[in-house]
């Protein structure tokens, strides 16, 4: 498995992306504070079957801290920007919490390149998320950052950056990001692209929300009928006995994406 590290320039910022196995191309985005390795044992199962490009986003893992504001607008123009710079026509992407939410925006800002999209514990709109996870998410501040060192995340961290002293700059931005107000329910109708989501049953997600996320896709209106005429392209898959913290590492994650990476038959 390949783990060199590739940094591209995008948008004034750099990027930090690894790639791993061979085929169609899968991005893959982690969550807020982490970096590819977030995945775990995933990687080595999503590069089964296709070339998944691992990125680092802003100020995250490998990439060097940026000098703007951290916007998932801006962050879903750099994924596009990152795909077109490694000569893909269009590519699948998956991302995770944050990495879903660069993933939709992504998406929704760039429809040409994205070819099919796999949102794993994603919101739609900020309130989507159950209410102590929003009061967790306001009550960050700079201070954060010092408290994070004694966490998993800035040992992770630590193993990859190019410059460890830019913790506080990655913290101040996604703080920052994680606290702004935003609804996309308008523009999810309009994605022509298949899309899958999934979350845990124990989620910082909970199910009501997936299900009114896939519902605005066209998702679960009405029976699919024998020949699966009444089926839309979308799915939504509920892992039993998943959380926001385990999801991501959980082998069962990949087990339910593949087969939609695979499907040839959406029309």
């Amino acid at each position: 498995m390949q783990t060199k590290t590739n940094l591209v320039r995008v948008n004034g910022i750099e990027l930090g992306y690894q790639v791993f196995g061979k085929g169609k191309p899968l991005v893959l985005l982690h969550g807020g504070f982490g970096s590819v390795e977030m995945f775990g044992p995933n990687i080595a199962l999503l590069a089964k079957g296709r070339q998944v490009i691992g990125v680092d986003l802003q100020s995250h893992g490998r990439s060097p801290a940026a000098d703007r504001p951290m916007r998932f607008e801006s962050m879903g123009d750099d994924i596009a920007a990152l795909i077109r710079e490694l000569g893909f026509e269009r590519a699948a992407i998956m991302g995770f919490s944050l990495g879903g939410a660069v993933g939709l925006r992504t998406a929704i800002q760039h429809p040409d390149i994205v070819e099919r999209l796999v949102l794993v514990s994603t919101v739609f709109k900020r309130a989507g998320w159950h209410p102590e996870m929003t009061a967790g998410m306001d009550a960050m501040g700079p201070e954060t950052a010092q408290f994070l060192m004694q966490s998993p995340m800035y040992e992770a961290y630590k193993q990859v950056a190019p410059n460890v002293q830019d913790w506080p700059v990655l913290v101040r931005q996604l703080v920052e990001a994680l606290k702004i107000e935003y609804d996309w329910s308008a523009d999810i109708p309009r994605l022509s692209m298949p899309v899958m989501l999934v979350i845990g049953d124990a989620d910082g997600v909970p199910p009501s929300h997936a299900v009114e996320f896939f519902r605005l896709l066209g998702g679960g209106l009405r029976d699919a009928n024998w020949d699966r005429s009444g089926m839309t392209q979308h799915r939504l898959a509920i892992l039993p006995g998943a959380t926001h913290y385990d999801i991501n590492l959980a082998p069962a994650l990949s087990a339910a994406v593949v087969p939609f990476l695979d499907d040839n038959d959406f029309r």
